[in-house]
This record gives C-alpha cells, sequence and structure tokens, in this order.
C-alpha cells in the first residue's frame, strides 16, 4: 500500500472516530431527556386511597340506626376535649383527621397506639390541615383534668391533638356505627374494655379512608404517607 492510499486510510478513520465520538456524545446528552420524557408521560405514579363504605354499612344485628346505601360519612357528635373546647364532627370539616379510640388507664395497647401517635403529632405539626382526635371509651373517669395530663405526657401539640370525651352510650355507639370499630363497654375494669388497635384516616369531607394498626411502626408510617397523599390532593 503505497503513502496516498496509508492516508486516505488514516484520514477515514479519524473521519469516522470522529462520528462516533459525535454520536456518543449525543447520546450522552440526551439520556436526561429521555428520563424526563419517561417519567413525564410513561412513569406517572397512580396511588389510589379507596374510599371506604360507597354503598354504606352493613347493619345485620339493627344495633345502628337505618340508613340508606350510599356513601357512609361520620356521623354528627360533639365532646369535650382536654381543653374543655367542644370538639366533634363540625370541626372535622375541611381538615384531615386521625382519630382512634383508647383510655387513660389501658393496661394493654394504649400506652403503644399513644406513643406510635406521637409520631403523627410530630410528623405534622406545621400542617394546619391534619389534626388528631384521641376518643376516650371510658368518660366516667377521662375527665378533662385527666385527659389534659395524658396530653402533656404525651406532647400533644394544642389545636393538633385533641383527646375527647362524651357520654359512654353515644360513644360507643360512634365507634361501632360511625367508625365501624368493635368497642365493648368495660364498666370501669380496664381489662373488661375491648377495642380497636386502628388508626382510622378520615379525608375533609367526613368519609373514611384507611384502617391501620396503631400498634405497629408499619402500620404508622403507611397511615402518614396516605395522610400526605390526600394532603396534597393526589388521591
Amino acid at each position: 500500500m503505497n503513502h496516498f492510499n496509508l492516508l486516505f486510510c488514516y484520514t477515514l478513520t479519524m473521519r469516522s472516530l470522529r462520528i462516533l465520538q459525535g454520536f456518543v456524545l449525543v447520546c450522552i446528552l440526551l439520556i436526561p431527556v429521555l428520563i424526563f420524557l419517561f417519567l413525564k408521560g410513561f412513569g406517572k405514579n397512580e396511588f389510589n386511597i379507596p374510599i371506604f363504605y360507597q354503598n354504606g354499612v352493613d347493619n345485620p344485628f339493627q344495633e345502628c340506626p337505618v340508613t340508606d346505601s350510599t356513601q357512609h360519612y361520620i356521623p354528627e357528635f360533639s365532646f369535650i376535649n382536654q381543653d374543655g373546647q367542644r370538639m366533634g364532627r363540625a370541626q372535622m370539616q375541611g381538615k384531615i383527621t386521625i382519630v382512634n379510640f383508647f383510655f387513660t388507664s389501658c393496661p394493654s395497647i394504649c400506652p403503644v397506639m399513644s406513643k406510635e401517635m406521637e409520631r403523627v403529632n410530630d410528623h405534622f405539626r406545621d400542617d394546619p390541615l391534619v389534626q388528631i382526635m384521641s376518643i376516650s371509651l371510658d368518660p366516667t373517669y377521662d375527665t378533662p383534668q385527666i385527659l389534659k395530663v395524658y396530653a402533656e405526657k404525651h406532647h400533644a401539640i394544642p389545636g393538633k391533638w385533641n383527646f375527647l370525651s362524651g357520654p359512654k352510650e353515644e360513644t360507643f355507639q360512634l365507634a361501632r356505627c360511625g367508625f365501624i370499630l368493635p368497642a365493648l363497654d368495660g364498666n370501669g375494669v380496664p381489662d373488661d374494655f375491648v377495642h380497636s388497635d386502628k388508626f382510622i384516616l378520615i379525608d375533609d369531607e367526613g368519609r373514611i379512608r384507611g384502617y391501620y394498626s396503631g400498634t405497629t411502626r408499619e402500620g404508622v408510617d403507611l397511615l402518614m404517607l396516605e395522610t400526605k397523599i390526600l394532603l396534597y390532593g393526589k388521591d
């Protein structure tokens, strides 16, 4: 091969390398664009939170007021909180409310539930549209003064985490027929009370959106995640 042919091959090779380098550079520059287009067009994450009891609530033993077969909403109630203020269904409107049932002398699951609710209380401390209502199943003992001490013990943020007590019969009916949770009166004997460990997520229209174990970190983490989804309007 003569000198001219060698020079031609060298020139062709260098040109091919430059073209290849240019192609690689274009591909590298396109990668972020392609990722962006993928995420925007195909990678949208839909996280649908269910709406419970859209066709009403089963009432086989007729222990609850008869309702029609339409969407179930939390019924009207008005109890007293630890500061002596009335709180209830009216204060739930337009806010996301996390609810649980407990009593301060509970020897079993309530201490764990209250410690987990502390995390919720702290997590949403700066979100005025999220509130907590812990409703006592032993209103005879759990006066506002007792609830005030309990609230301070668990670092409840005033106006954020409300501890409520109301008439006993109304409270148990609210648990069973409003929030659809099991509840049996222990008649003052702590070990004889029967109640759920669930935290209930209520949306700003008063609909039940989820039940979560209040005794497990995983359950409460899921509650906080789904509360954020509701809060930012991604349901």
